[in-house]
């Protein structure tokens, strides 16, 4: 199953520590219905040799019931697990799957294609370092496309790669690539895209989804695999400012630890080193870092995405929804929030409804208080007559919480400038947010 059997049978405690130390990337796929998202998927891990033999055999009995191959194999069926999905050949819920290959851990999202599932997408797409958006090479950029170019803009993605998928049924085209790498250049031009690459491939068939194509020699970039390796992720993280939201305070009450009391939680920003002054959010209380703590042992370090455990100087009173930052770089302390609003749940915001306001480790009662526009993330209008906000809807608001929220904007920090809506009666995340 994987690049390094002989390594596993070898020296399985070698291959342990050097999986553990791979850098992890998550994407997402997303299109229009049919544009050949969960075939890519199915494609990536069967040439990447990343099937189990029993999934494998699943895989080939599936292909042979439901399959859209004429009884051969559907790479399609490893990701669409779903009863109905798979009798539909769509996809309907977010399907992870997770792979490695010697360079890198992956965990992939497939996202649904329909406009209906918008919601499922944005799901999906809040933890991306990479969005893989397929527009079908026959089709060119339609509506679909253009709306999850605009989710994965407004979420702030850092990279984005097109994938110009069913080259085979332009007969390998150059000129039809050519024609859809024009059209979605000219879309993305309007929106806040940084690093856009384009991949002409055949899903299906394997052209430059692990190998490159013999069908395709006038194209003279890496296959999807190639570029999944080697993208830059590392400067996506926000490293100036120093952010260590709370998750749980670390008390053991045993003989060897009596007296050890530590701050768990994610990095969601900066880098905390032993030694540094930090603050405690809201008390403002000040202390020394003494100690980054994981279950390997000390660190002298800690940056975004790691797990730790931080242990100060002094004795500060500190809980859960409580934040370690640096004295001179703090986030601002705001109970009216502006933020872009994308409505998940099919009953519609009630006028003056109570929600939980949920924003890293802390939760806070909150209110909608105005409605400015909705988006129109088709044509890009801002919609200023129609407020009505119903399931799938992205609007611009005004949130007022209990309490003040220690946040920064979503383009500086895509955690701490995040948070979700629960309703309090029925315990559903009915939104998802991102502060201005």
């Amino acid at each position: 199953m994987s690049h390094q059997d002989d390594l596993i049978s070898s020296d399985i405690n070698a291959y342990l520590d050097q999986h553990e130390k791979k850098e992890l990337l998550r994407f997402l796929t997303c299109g229009s219905v049919d544009d050949g998202k969960s075939t890519l998927i199915g494609r990536l891990l069967y040439d990447s040799k990343m099937i189990y033999e029993d999934t494998l055999a699943k895989l080939e009995k599936d292909s042979a019931v439901h399959g859209t191959t004429g009884g051969g194999f559907d790479p399609a069926m490893l990701t669409d697990g779903l009863k109905e999905e798979k009798e539909q050949g769509i996809t309907i819920d977010v399907a992870y799957r997770y792979f490695a290959t010697p360079k890198r851990k992956f965990i992939i999202a497939d996202t649904p294609g329909h406009v209906q599932y918008t919601r499922n997408m944005v799901t999906g797409a809040s933890t991306a370092n990479l969005a893989l958006i397929l527009v079908d090479a026959r089709k060119g950029v339609i509506e679909q496309t253009k709306r999850h170019t605009f989710i994965a803009s407004l979420l702030q993605i850092p990279h984005v790669f097109v994938c110009i998928n069913k080259m085979d049924l332009v007969d390998y085209s150059q000129e039809a690539y050519d024609k859809v790498v024009k059209e979605y250049t000219d879309f993305a031009a309007k929106l806040n895209v940084q690093d856009v690459r384009f991949i002409p491939m055949s899903a299906l068939h394997g052209d430059n989804v692990v190998t490159r194509s013999e069908q395709m020699s006038w194209y003279e970039g890496g296959t999807l695999l190639h570029n999944l390796e080697t993208v830059h992720i590392s400067a996506d993280y926000n490293l100036r400012d120093c952010r260590f939201p709370v998750q749980t305070v670390i008390r053991p009450h045993t003989d060897e630890y009596h007296d050890f009391r530590g701050y768990a939680g994610r990095v969601a920003g900066g880098i905390f080193k032993k030694g540094d002054k930090v603050v405690a959010l809201p008390s403002g209380l000040e202390s020394k870092i003494s100690g980054i703590h994981t279950l390997t042992g000390e660190l002298e370090e800690a940056f975004p995405p790691m797990s730790v455990t931080i242990t100060l100087e002094d004795d500060i009173d500190i809980s859960r929804g409580d934040m370690l930052v640096r004295s001179e770089n703090r986030p601002e302390a705001q109970q009216d929030l502006d933020v872009m609003l994308c409505w998940l749940n099919a009953t519609p915001p009630r006028p003056r409804a109570k929600y939980v306001l949920k924003q890293t480790t802390t939760d806070a009662r909150a209110m909608i208080t105005e409605v400015q526009y909705k988006m129109d993330i088709n044509t890009l209008h801002r919609l200023e007559e129609d407020k009505d906000i119903k399931m799938n809807d992205i609007a611009r608001v005004k949130i007022r919480s209990t309490k003040p929220i220690f946040a920064d904007e979503y383009n500086q920090n895509r955690v701490t400038g995040s948070l979700i809506l629960v309703d309090e009666a029925t315990n559903e995340t009915v939104a998802a947010g991102m502060i201005r």
